[in-house]
């Protein structure tokens, strides 16, 4: 089955200190919230939730935390209204990013995100200028506990309904269409398959790599600065990340 292109080098990084694991875990709660008081409690008639509730559990988000959230998200009927936002724009060197927020106020976080491009010499586009450089996709990681046959995985993931299997540093990685991510995921939980992470993402067609030093400087600035930002959940790019990093 044709293979693409890595975890690491589909999303941002999440998590990559413990200090921001606060800041993330509020983020999560957040989408977890607004995916019930937008479509229930239920994550089986709520695909919304479901996605957001393993999305935190890839996160290691406490239980604790999770049900806090969907008890919010109750209680919540009324009151701030949040919304969905996908900019796309071009960072230093011409990479491409798509950039997901879950805004109460998108004239504040659109002239946030404009800010940070144009800052770190990247520029804010219009939709669809990028898009076409990704593919939606669900994306479902399993670790390799060192007693895993591959043929055999692969074989319950297209049981499962995926739609592509590949072998990674580590361990595996299934793909599906977006519609199928919870049913998959599911499946192969049903059929015991443990230490499996997975979330709905953009992936890039294809990667640019880039060597000026300003502009690789420019890039993590503009990563950090997108990352830190309290409306933004997740962020998609193009650029070939060196593996020592």
């Amino acid at each position: 089955m044709a293979g693409h292109s890595k975890w690491s080098n589909i999303k941002n990084r999440k998590g990559k200190q413990d200090a921001l694991r606060g800041k993330i875990f509020t983020k999560l709660a957040r989408a977890i919230t607004v995916a019930v008081r937008e479509g229930g409690q239920d994550p089986e008639y709520n695909s919304s939730l479901a996605t957001a509730i393993e999305k935190a559990k890839a996160q290691n988000m406490p239980k604790d935390n999770i049900e806090r959230a969907i008890k919010a998200g109750l209680a919540a009927a009324s009151g701030e209204n949040f919304e969905t936002i996908t900019y796309e724009g071009y960072g230093p060197s011409g990479t491409a990013f798509m950039v997901q927020c879950l805004t109460n106020n998108k004239n504040r976080t659109a002239a946030d995100i404009r800010h940070y491009f144009s800052k770190y010499n990247g520029n804010l586009g219009t939709t669809g200028c990028v898009s076409y450089l990704f593919e939606r996709k669900g994306v479902i990681s399993i670790e390799n506990n060192g007693n895993m046959d591959e043929e055999e995985i692969m074989m319950a993931a297209l049981e499962a309904g995926a739609e592509d299997f590949e072998v990674v540093d580590g361990g595996y990685e299934v793909t599906t269409v977006p519609e199928d991510f919870i049913q998959v995921l599911n499946n192969l939980k049903e059929a015991g398959y443990e230490n499996i992470k997975g979330d709905i993402m953009y992936i890039p067609q294809t990667y640019v790599k880039v060597e000026d030093e300003d502009a690789l400087k420019n890039l993590e600035k503009l990563l950090d600065a997108l990352e830190d930002n309290d409306d933004v959940q997740d962020v998609y790019h193009n650029w070939e990340i060196p593996n020592e990093e």
